[in-house]
């Protein structure tokens, strides 16, 4: 279980301002549910036969035990079914980005790429049948527009039906031709997982390797036809009648806590400039030059960035070699000859420039 400290907070809280402006740009209605359930959700969810073993289980008694979630979807499954739906509300989409524990073997757990408390960018999209060719379209363009955002080029796996699955094998067959169809749609290479699918569903999962040349899955893509079954979930049809319902699982950075330790990589630490912990650090050459400094500090505070002031007693080479060290994106230094119209500007990597304020912050 991670300990966040502020500067990887920086980076928690930036991702999950991607999530929430793109999730509600998007359609997504933001939902909360609880951590613990009784173990009859968990039975009817098909987890408790399929996926004890990696839960975090609660005693409560000689005829009651509780179960830590490992994901939301049986969660999200109770609010839908919480009203009569009908045909006009589809599709829901609910959104959760909450903790969830998963008792993986210790031999697994590594840094924060495998952990225990995680944290996923979950959604899950309650459709009809005919609306699931183009909540995967959605949901694939959602995924190329994020990634693309970081610059990361995952590779897509198809995982299909597990010995251990739910459902028939032509239930499966429609689900797993669904999700080719969507790959081959979006032109989206991929190779075939054979029986790494859910239990309730396969899925697409995109992996990356780390600078080791270790492959690590992030995002993921399940279509779903058994939880929503299980759950005895449907809607009323224009027919009048009740219609089973399909639910699309969607988690795209896949867990904040392996994706923050992928970019890391991916970056080398270097993280681009909206991204970094620290944006701007401040150096005043000398104790005259520190309520300039100060001054200086403020405005760009005001205006939203991330900022801060050295002014140790060290040397001013390095006080800028450990800004490099840190790879803070911009350093400047400030002495006798800069103001408002003149500042020295060094950005990580070597480059360093002359400009006024309002040419820094454009």
């Amino acid at each position: 279980s991670p300990f966040w400290h502020p500067k990887g907070m920086v980076v928690w809280n930036a991702l999950e301002d991607v999530r929430r402006r793109e999730n509600l740009r998007r359609g997504y209605a933001e939902v909360r549910t609880p951590l613990i359930y009784d173990k009859a959700l968990w039975e009817t969810s098909g987890h408790w036969e399929k996926f004890r073993e990696n839960m975090f289980l609660i005693p409560a008694g000689e005829d009651q035990t509780y179960g830590i979630k490992p994901m939301n979807c049986p969660g999200h499954m109770l609010l839908f079914g919480s009203a009569l739906r009908s045909y006009r509300e589809l599709p829901i989409r609910y959104a959760e980005a909450a903790p969830l524990h998963r008792n993986e073997l210790v031999g697994a757990l590594h840094g924060l790429t495998r952990v225990r408390y995680v944290t996923q960018d979950d959604a899950h999209i309650f459709c009809t049948r005919e609306q699931i060719d183009g909540e995967l379209d959605g949901s694939l363009e959602y995924l190329k527009d994020l990634y693309g955002l970081f610059g990361i080029e995952p590779r897509a796996e198809l995982s299909t039906r597990p010995d251990n699955k739910l459902g028939t094998d032509e239930e499966w067959d429609f689900t797993e031709g669904s999700l080719v169809a969507a790959l081959e749609r979006h032109g989206i290479a991929y190779f075939v997982g054979a029986g790494e699918g859910s239990f309730y569903g396969p899925k697409i999962d995109l992996h990356v390797t780390d600078v080791l040349g270790r492959s690590w899955q992030l995002g993921t893509i399940q279509l779903d036809g058994q939880m929503p079954a299980r759950f005895g979930l449907t809607y009323m049809g224009a027919d009048n009648s009740e219609h089973p319902v399909f639910v699309i699982h969607r988690a795209l950075f896949g867990s904040f806590e392996r994706f923050i330790g992928i970019l890391t990589e991916h970056y080398a630490g270097a993280f681009p400039f909206w991204l970094a912990p620290m944006q701007v650090r401040l150096i005043p050459v000398g104790e005259q030059h520190r309520e300039a400094v100060h001054e200086l500090h403020e405005r760009l505070e005001a205006d939203g960035f991330r900022v801060d002031v050295d002014e140790r007693d060290d040397t001013v080479g390095k006080r800028i070699r450990d800004a490099e060290l840190e790879k803070v994106p911009y350093t400047i230094v400030y002495g006798d000859r800069e103001s408002d119209e003149s500042l020295a500007v060094r950005e990580h990597g070597g480059g360093q420039s002359t400009k006024s304020l309002e040419e820094l912050l454009a």
